[in-house]
């Protein structure tokens, strides 16, 4: 199964990306992994919150197959320890689906068509974090879940 990571904007800071970096290099070894920006919404600023995510939710609808598994990261999902997520990972990446996307919303969250579209939602934390450090955030924990199923010492019990 091909694995995406979906993201909305550009990163605004270098060593965020640096980190990706390194991870997405890391995971290569383990899975084919795509890492994709979806274009920041023109004119942004001039819309209301529940405007921007309609149209950063449409972005993402247009870019979706009807066989895609969507997981959205958002602070409502359900909360995982790192083992945990690597047997849900598991799980995953042994359905069906021909591709398994994650997709970390704008600053806003996510449209209501985007929840109804959506096969599952996780949380990294309780905690709020920016939809920025979230990408290397998540992109870590991908990892660490890799290595957690291969047996690999990278997670420390």
């Amino acid at each position: 199964m091909k694995v995406e990571l979906w993201m909305i904007g550009k990163t605004a800071f270098a060593y965020l990306d640096e980190g990706m970096a390194i991870y997405e290099k890391r995971l290569k070894r383990y899975l084919p992994l795509n890492v994709e920006v979806i274009a920041d919404v023109k004119n942004a600023k001039s819309l209301s919150p529940v405007e921007l995510k309609k149209k950063e939710g449409a972005l993402i609808l247009k870019k979706l197959k009807d066989d895609d598994l969507l997981i959205l990261l958002d602070e409502n999902g359900k909360s995982f320890g790192s083992v945990q997520f690597a047997n849900y990972l598991e799980q995953q990446l042994l359905s069906s689906k021909k591709r398994l996307v994650f997709q970390i919303g704008g600053a806003f969250g996510f449209s209501e068509e985007i929840y109804k579209r959506a096969n599952a939602k996780i949380s990294l934390s309780k905690m709020t974090f920016s939809h920025q450090m979230i990408r290397l955030f998540f992109i870590e924990q991908l990892y660490r879940g890799m290595t957690i199923l291969k047996g690999e010492p990278y997670h420390n019990k």
